[in-house]
């Protein structure tokens, strides 16, 4: 005979046999409709971590090891918490262990931009709508699912977390409205992106960073007006009239699966394979990164979008107007003794620089363009192609809303002809490394006189 407990949970008593059955589950994958969760101080299921996290896990999907559970989550002082999936470590009876390195890892959120306080509620409603509430009523989130002939809710394997009928059919699933993070067996139809927190500690989704499918592959772009694209895979010959196609999270690469009929498999970019659970994450410095569990804790494994370029091709890397040579960072210099930069902050250059006079198109007369030598910028396409340098900056100071003009030109071609791009928004610029990239550039960085 072995001793069992009584938790009240919520609105719900669960109750277990005092003599344990061979086979008996441990984990809670499922619930039924009309069941409703508190996030109080006293729900069972749940954590302290050492890292300042807590968890309060209502569903949980399998046991010994890292496993997907869901629940009220918050990181910090706690007097906010987001209805989230994470992963959690587990024993062989589906308790949560761990709590000085297991840390929990989240990879989705219904509420990032409203989260909810002590006291708050989940409620899976008789007419199978889920909906989360703050402590005082006010509706936070709701997946809008009532009189959708919902049966029930269920945590999946995969860490899919669905709402499904009574054929078993799913209504409304987390996958479909993915936030950051992407887990094993995840796709991205053509359409979908993952949007970037806006700091590591601040989760609302208002970051500059995206990650979205697109036909035939994928682009990774800051969500300025218009977006710079920053990072692209992508496949030619792939079938884009139907609007179907999606990449695939699988054990070793970001798969696309189109319907093609030369090919339906194509890997856009290898992954470490998986000897853990693990995830990527789109983090809020544009970094795409996967991360694994390792007897030590969770760690990183690879860096998805960091190409030939390195670091100097994130956007953010220097901040605006920042230069990244080899990982450090400079503000544009003159070479006449007037100064039209200086550091946001001496002691952390990485945060860019600012304009000592602001650029405005009140007096365009005063507008002049600083020439910066060999730099490049992550983010050029050509709107002049094949003209000439001149031509380039005529056009910049032509153009109220032109931040530079940036020119490209074959190595050693003195620059006779090239590609101008006009940006409206500068980010980082980068030093051009020509043994790399094979051509000349130069930046001509609209300034205020």
């Amino acid at each position: 005979m072995a001793l069992c407990k009584i938790f009240p949970f919520a609105f719900i008593l669960v109750s277990c046999s005092c003599y344990l059955i061979s086979g008996q589950r441990f984990d809670y994958p499922t619930a039924n409709l009309s069941t409703t969760w508190i996030n109080s101080v006293s729900a069972p299921h749940s954590i302290d971590y050492t890292d300042g996290s807590r968890i309060r896990a209502i569903l949980l999907r399998g046991t010994f090891g890292p496993r997907y559970a869901c629940g009220f989550y918050c990181n910090g002082n706690c007097e906010s918490y987001l209805f989230a999936i994470f992963i959690v470590q587990t024993n062989s009876a589906s308790q949560i262990t761990s709590p000085a390195i297991g840390f929990p890892q989240v990879v989705w959120s219904a509420n990032r931009n409203n989260p909810v306080k002590i006291n708050s509620t989940l409620q899976l409603t008789a007419e199978g709508d889920l909906v989360l509430r703050d402590a005082d009523g006010t509706l936070a989130w709701s997946t809008n699912t009532a009189g959708k002939s919902v049966a029930g809710l269920s945590l999946t394997d995969e860490g899919n977390l669905a709402l499904f009928d009574s054929k078993n059919a799913t209504v409304w699933q987390s996958f479909d409205h993915p936030t950051d993070a992407l887990v094993p067996g995840q796709k991205l139809v053509s359409g979908m992106k993952l949007t970037a927190s806006v700091s590591r500690t601040n989760w609302t989704a208002g970051g500059l960073f995206a990650l979205s499918a697109i036909d035939n592959g994928l682009v990774a772009f800051v969500e300025s007006n218009p977006p710079q694209k920053y990072f692209e895979a992508s496949v030619g010959g792939s079938n884009t009239s139907g609007g179907s196609n999606y990449v695939k999270y699988l054990n070793g690469s970001l798969t696309l699966f189109t319907h093609s009929a030369d090919t339906t498999e194509l890997i856009l970019i290898s992954i470490t394979p998986a000897s853990s659970a693990q995830y990527m994450k789109l983090e809020s410095n544009g970094h795409l990164k996967v991360y694994e569990w390792t007897s030590r804790g969770w760690r990183e494994v690879d860096d998805l979008l960091t190409g030939f370029r390195g670091e100097c091709n994130y956007p953010t890397v220097c901040g605006r107007y920042g230069i990244c040579t080899m990982g450090q960072c400079s503000c544009p210099t003159s070479s006449s003794s007037r100064t039209y930069f200086r550091p946001i902050d001496v002691r952390r250059p990485n945060l860019g620089c600012s304009e000592v006079t602001k650029l405005t198109c009140q007096n365009r007369k005063k507008h002049s363009l600083l020439e910066v030598e060999d730099v490049d910028y992550f983010a050029f396409k050509a709107d002049i192609s094949d003209t000439d340098l001149n031509t380039c900056k005529r056009a910049c100071l032509e153009k109220c809303s032109c931040k530079a003009a940036f020119f490209r030109s074959g190595l050693n071609s003195s620059r006779t002809r090239g590609d101008c791009y006009l940006p409206t928004e500068i980010f980082s610029i980068m030093n051009n490394e020509k043994d790399k990239t094979r051509y000349d550039s130069v930046a001509f960085i609209n300034v205020q006189v």
